[in-house]
């Protein structure tokens, strides 16, 4: 059984007082960033539900008296898992097949649909032949392309970008930030002979886990989303088993090698601080280039870049609050109690050094949405059968008639980065201990 457990008055009391609920409190006084935060979330159920908005597929149909659901089928023909049925490959929904009844979303066009009658339609002016059922609201680009079915999937593409790439951003960022900051320049220490069969494994680890399936990788980019992730997956899973394999049966007895055994010091710190420099120096907008001039363009390349390159903010905050955590009473009992080093940093340090990222997650997804809308206008990493916001934006240039193309997708970018942006001050004020009433 699942419930919630009651919680007494004390223990609501301590709740009450606790750190975040005082963020909390804080944060919900910012009327515009907490108003930014229930704006943001409602723009996230219209990218999740995207498809269920407006699409030329029905919701719901019945074909000779079988109920199916052709939009949750094209989910699971997206990703590889089913194929359509004969009498549904290639046609078109509303004219192509004699459904018993159907149910269609709100808009009943997808982005890539052409209207061949509709080639740059006002939605201010009278569209000939169209009921309000099929009228474009946002009007039309220049193949007849539905505008409104554009800006409701390009809500999906920018929110993926954001959050997929910011998610991989924490990850390197929280890890590499939280070892530097945390052990320093002179407290991380390892034996020799592990340290030369890491770096010498790593390199051997790469080639078997991805140069010698570079064809593999590459067939996957082609296949679909959910194959192209079962194969970095496995990529993955080979480097790391390569390298715990070496440090598991060769590692243990070369130690016992005085020479090889002896411990020397690894100087985190000013590695990561090395590497942060190589990292900013290096334009965001020419390492993209230089990766699609290799690769096939593809929404996904553009997270990963964004991802790589856009860890470094993390990592500095998360590093600066290590280095006034790990010398707190609380790390120094841990360790006094005889845990290890390293529990003492993921079960104590990383937890309350965590506030900080939060802002820079809030600044960095308005940032690589920027990014994707930037790469989207100026049609550099991004598939030409993809609809984004800067893609509309970008075929307002060639028609400055058409101001629609224009004002819809511009608007939507401005407001999405200004309510992130928003919600990264809020944080910021609520997590600044001045502020404390």
């Amino acid at each position: 059984m699942f419930w919630r457990k009651k919680l007494t008055a004390k223990e609501l009391e301590e709740k009450e007082k606790s750190y975040w609920a005082y963020v909390k409190r804080q944060f919900k006084k910012n009327k515009r960033a907490l108003f930014s935060l229930y704006f943001v979330f409602f723009l996230g159920l219209i990218a999740i539900f995207a498809d269920f908005l407006a699409n030329d597929k029905p919701i719901l149909a019945s074909y000779k008296g079988t109920i199916s659901s052709p939009v949750l089928k094209s989910y699971v023909v997206g990703l590889g898992l089913g194929k359509w049925p004969v009498h549904f490959q290639n046609v078109d929904w509303k004219k192509d097949v004699d459904f018993d009844w159907t149910v269609y979303p709100p808009i009943p066009y997808y982005p890539s649909n052409l209207d061949f009658e509709c080639q740059y339609c006002s939605p201010t002016k009278e569209q000939q032949g169209k009921t309000m059922r099929f009228r474009h609201w946002l009007g039309t680009d220049d193949i007849g392309r539905d505008v409104t079915a554009g800006m409701i999937h390009g809500t999906r593409i920018a929110f993926m970008v954001g959050i997929v790439a910011m998610g991989l951003a924490c990850i390197i960022g929280i890890f590499l930030g939280s070892f530097a900051g945390f052990f320093g320049d002179t407290e991380f220490k390892i034996s020799r002979i592990r340290l030369i069969l890491t770096l010498l494994g790593s390199f051997f680890a790469f080639f078997y886990g991805f140069f010698s399936r570079s064809y593999i990788i590459g067939d996957a980019i082609l296949g679909s989303n959910l194959t192209f992730i079962i194969q970095m997956l496995i990529s993955f899973g080979i480097f790391f088993g390569i390298l715990a394999l070496i440090n598991l049966l060769l590692v243990p007895p070369l130690k016992k090698i005085p020479a090889l055994g002896k411990r020397i010091t690894v100087p985190l710190d000013l590695i990561l601080t090395r590497m942060i420099e190589v990292i900013v120096s290096i334009p965001t907008l020419v390492l993209i280039l230089a990766v699609v001039a290799i690769v096939e363009p593809s929404i996904m390349w553009v997270m990963i870049i964004i991802g790589l390159v856009g860890w470094t903010g993390i990592a500095r905050f998360i590093r600066a609050e290590l280095l006034r955590i790990r010398n707190l009473e609380y790390i120094e009992a841990s360790t006094a109690l005889g845990f290890s080093r390293f529990r003492a940093m993921m079960k104590h340090a990383i937890p309350n050094a965590l506030s900080p990222v939060l802002i820079a997650i809030a600044f960095g997804v308005a940032s690589a949405i920027l990014t994707e809308s930037l790469l989207s206008f100026l049609g550099i990493g991004v598939p030409t059968e993809v609809i984004t916001w800067g893609k509309l934006l970008s075929l307002a240039r060639t028609a400055p008639q058409a101001w629609w193309l224009a004002i819809f997708p511009g608007f939507a970018i401005f407001i999405t980065v200004t309510l992130f942006n928003l919600i990264g001050e809020g944080l910021t004020d609520a997590l600044d201990p001045r502020l404390k009433q």
